[in-house]
């Protein structure tokens, strides 16, 4: 089985029995997005809560069946990986702005669970990790960054002994809590958002409803095997699942995979034990390890391959080793699923948002590099201010540079692993390594 088709721990947990028809009919909408991720739908809750509801929403597969079931559930402050890498498109003020949105995806997904009453097991605290006095001095700064939006979080540095107030490991010199963040069943939480935009706003989506053909124009037209949806504006949201499909797209991304395990289910001692805050953390390595304990007591572990970009052959025993390097003496516990999958990565780490060249009303959003949990919330927000007719935030995030990747098709792996080994070098630079 290839790793794309493999269950997943998020799959098999899922509290909703959702299911939603192919599309086997011609219709009309104002808005049509293709993929029913987190993007898709967080985009049309977005718009649907704006009182744009004739929507329809297209799935090529499962809803959640890319990135939404794969990743770790980290809920983590920030957007992207390293703003500096954006500076020349949006200025000293434009990344002030930014930064100032850290806090705002937490919050809009807290928000969201409230107000539909959406059942995906979210969690609060954060604990990003160090393992030596560069990184520390990272965590330092970041504390300070934090501490200066305000938001009333705890947001403490943490040294030494006082480390294993939030995590038993003996390999971090330092950590920085974070109350803000957390984690969260991140399928739960895409299908409780699909089902108020069924139940409470009437939205159209369709499963098993691949995008075959798109034709722009003032109203753009999407043809499926058995159907099509003629709307005003159309919303690409495919991340690493573009297929060539929209070329202008597909050549500014590059897949790259993680994978993640869950143990077996261990004891409330031993949860106690490994994290005190049932907590989400991560290092701050150029490439992370980043791990949680679940609400069924199971440890989720994840990574990516640090250098050179493949796939191992078996996934238990490579997140297994990842895992008893932090926790070793979890050396008797069994993995009990592992599973991984694509994530579409940019050249600056950093999401892509905007619309197609000489195309206003097809618009896009793809690209978060690993990182889609949480900043997915604030960045489809942002694109829906777009759609709905243009906002200062809009202008800002889309005026992100996006450059194509030359030889991508022919030499994924390899452009892969030269970045990975640009982006562990240049950690030096920045504190990460």
């Amino acid at each position: 089985m290839h790793v794309d088709e493999q269950a997943t721990y998020y799959t098999a947990t899922k509290k909703y029995a959702l299911s939603f028809p192919s599309l086997e009919q011609d219709i009309d909408a104002d808005v049509v997005i293709i993929g029913g991720g987190f993007s898709g739908i967080h985009t049309a809750l977005e718009l649907a809560e704006q009182g744009i509801t004739n929507t329809v929403v297209l799935e090529a597969r499962y809803l959640g069946y890319g990135g939404t079931s794969r990743n770790g559930g980290q809920v983590m402050a920030g957007i992207g990986h390293d703003l500096d890498a954006i500076k020349k498109d949006v200025g000293v003020e434009g990344l002030k702005a930014i930064f100032a949105l850290s806090d705002v995806g937490p919050q809009i997904m807290r928000d969201r669970i409230a107000r539909y009453n959406i059942d995906a097991d979210f969690c609060s605290g954060y604990g990003y990790l160090a393992y030596n006095a560069r990184q520390a001095k990272t965590l330092q700064a970041w504390e300070k960054e934090f501490q200066s939006l305000g938001s009333g979080y705890d947001i403490r540095y943490l040294a030494g002994p006082q480390v294993k107030q939030i995590i038993d490991s003996d390999v971090y010199h330092s950590a920085l809590f974070h109350s803000g963040g957390g984690h969260v069943h991140s399928l739960n939480l895409l299908l409780g958002e699909a089902q108020a935009l069924r139940d409470v706003y009437g939205v159209k989506i369709f499963e098993y409803s691949p995008a075959l053909e798109v034709t722009y124009g003032d109203r753009v037209e999407v043809r499926t095997a058995k159907g099509s949806v003629r709307a005003s504006k159309l919303v690409w949201a495919v991340d690493g699942f573009n297929n060539h499909l929209e070329p202008e797209l597909h050549r500014s991304t590059i897949n790259v995979y993680a994978y993640n395990s869950v143990t077996e289910p261990l004891s409330d001692e031993l949860i106690r034990r490994i994290s005190p805050i049932r907590g989400a953390y991560s290092d701050i390595r150029p490439v992370i390890n980043y791990f949680r304990v679940t609400n069924d007591n199971r440890l989720m572990f994840g990574s990516s391959t640090a250098l050179i970009e493949h796939i191992p052959q078996d996934l238990k025993a490579w997140n297994r080793k990842l895992m008893l390097e932090v926790f070793p003496y979890l050396h008797n516990v069994e993995i009990d699923l592992a599973w991984g999958g694509p994530m579409a990565a940019t050249t600056n780490l950093f999401p892509q948002i905007g619309s197609l060249v000489g195309r206003p009303n097809v618009f896009y959003v793809q690209g978060y590099s690993g990182f889609g949990v949480t900043p997915s919330q604030i960045i489809c927000k942002i694109l829906a201010e777009g759609i709905l007719g243009e906002s200062e935030r809009y202008r800002l995030i889309s005026a992100v540079s996006h450059p194509a990747i030359p030889g991508k098709d022919r030499h994924r792996a390899l452009l892969c692993s030269l970045g990975k080994i640009l982006h562990q070098s240049s950690g030096y630079l920045h504190g990460r390594r």
